[in-house]
């Protein structure tokens, strides 16, 4: 496995270079989940980790601000206190309890449920503020190849979209996409 410190810092870094490099105008346009904007991105990882993790392993994370205001602060601040959590040597024996996910080492829950979220949304921020991104198509390969088993379960938590098909001989990235309902070819005002 790789080490989660460090497959963190590589997959937010992405996200953050997205972040900064957002134009102002562009992050109230749409993204490719339904009913978001660009700045809903940011908000919803900023959002839901933090609960999580208090609520299976006891870490508060600190507050930040508010996405509305500022989602470049918001998410930077956000991404610094995760990557100083995963970095910090008193963190390292710590599990998070979940009564869905059993008790998992909080690296790997961070890595698993976090940083896995944070790579796909990559995807939504770059569309919705028409930058590019490319996703390292081994991990889209092995992301989408873990994920394809649980299908019927994965759309069942209302967390995906129904399946966007796309030609067999697309990249890994736009199968992954495709897969938890994103149209590879979405563009938003912006792009």
């Amino acid at each position: 496995m790789t080490d989660p410190s460090a497959e963190h810092r590589a997959v937010a870094g992405q996200f953050t270079e997205l972040v900064r490099s957002a134009a102002p105008t562009t992050w109230d346009d749409p993204a490719a989940v339904d009913g978001w904007n660009a700045r809903d991105v940011v908000r919803h990882l900023v959002e839901w980790f933090p609960a999580f993790l208090e609520s299976g392993a006891g870490i508060t994370l600190p507050p930040v601000p508010a996405v509305d205001e500022d989602p470049v602060r918001a998410w930077t601040a956000h991404a610094d206190a995760v990557q100083a959590l995963l970095d910090d040597p008193a963190t390292s024996d710590k599990v998070l309890s979940n009564p869905h996910l059993g008790d998992v080492p909080l690296d790997q829950a961070v890595s698993r449920f976090y940083t896995a979220d944070v790579f796909m949304h990559t995807w939504d921020l770059a569309r919705a503020t028409g930058q590019g991104v490319a996703l390292d198509e081994e991990r889209c390969a092995e992301m989408l190849a873990g994920m394809e088993p649980m299908d019927e379960m994965l759309r069942a938590s209302g967390q995906y979209g129904p399946k966007v098909p796309v030609p067999d001989d697309a990249s890994a990235m736009d199968r992954l996409m495709g897969f938890i309902g994103r149209d590879p070819g979405f563009r938003s005002p912006a792009g």
